[in-house]
C-alpha cells in the first residue's frame, strides 16, 4: 500500500485560531489512512492528539515532515538528533527539527473496546 500524507495548506481549510470552536491546545481527533504504523495502530483506526503534551523518546507523534505534509511516526531521540520512525518497515525513517513536532498520540480507538488504549 502506498503512504498517504496530507499537505498542510489542504490539510486545516480554516485556521483554528480565526474565530474556529477549537483552541490550537486544545486535543483533536484523525483517522489512520495508511498501514505506516501497523500493528500498532490498524488502518481506519482514530488517534487522539494533543498538542499540548510533551513528546519524548518512544513518542507517537504528530509531525510535519521536510515536505511540509503532517505525518504520523514514532518519535526516537539518539544523540540529540530526532528521528521519525514507522512501525512497518515498508516506510522510510527519517530525521526532523524538535520545531516540526505537532502533537503527541494520548489515545488510540476502534471499533471494539479492547483495542481501545492510552498512551502516556
Amino acid at each position: 500500500m502506498d503512504e498517504v500524507k496530507i499537505n498542510i495548506e489542504d490539510a486545516f481549510k480554516q485556521n483554528m485560531s480565526d474565530g474556529g470552536n477549537c483552541s490550537e491546545a486544545e486535543p483533536f481527533a484523525l483517522q489512520c489512512i495508511d498501514d505506516s504504523m501497523e500493528p500498532e495502530f490498524a488502518m481506519g483506526c482514530i488517534i487522539i492528539i494533543d498538542p499540548g503534551h510533551v513528546a519524548r523518546d518512544g513518542s507517537y507523534v504528530f509531525a510535519v515532515d521536510n515536505k511540509g505534509e503532517y505525518i504520523f511516526r514514532q518519535l526516537r531521540i539518539r544523540d540529540d538528533r530526532y528521528f521519525l520512525v514507522p512501525l512497518n518497515d515498508l516506510y522510510e525513517t527519517f530525521e526532523i527539527k524538535w520545531e516540526q513536532i505537532e502533537g503527541v498520540i494520548t489515545q488510540r480507538a476502534g471499533k471494539k473496546r479492547s483495542y481501545h488504549k492510552h498512551y502516556d
